[in-house]
């Protein structure tokens, strides 16, 4: 499995991601209305340590997510969670990933 630096450094030039404050409580994945264990507190993981690969096992759920928010309602780290999914769309298409 290769690690790529530059997933993370694009990651840290999106204003706004703060995956990094994750906590990786999981309280998150037990409100995701639509059942997703992956989402989101692994992907921040995934996208932080560079593992684009593994990243891109992910796509239709990253591009799935409804957005509700509902992970966030009660994240007690405060992660902009829904945003990260949003750029993380971006950074998905853009390297096209899938």
């Amino acid at each position: 499995m290769r690690v790529s630096t530059a997933l993370a450094a694009e990651t840290r030039q999106v204003e706004g991601f703060d995956a990094a404050a994750c906590l990786n409580c999981g309280v998150c994945t037990a409100l995701c209305p639509l059942g997703y264990e992956i989402l989101p507190r692994r992907l921040f993981r995934l996208v932080l340590l560079g593992l684009e690969e593994r990243l891109a096992e992910h796509v239709p759920q990253i591009y799935s997510c409804l957005l509700c928010r509902m992970c966030e309602a009660n994240c007690p780290a405060g992660v902009h969670i829904a945003e990260n999914i949003r750029a993380l769309r971006t950074i998905v298409g853009r390297r096209r990933l899938s």
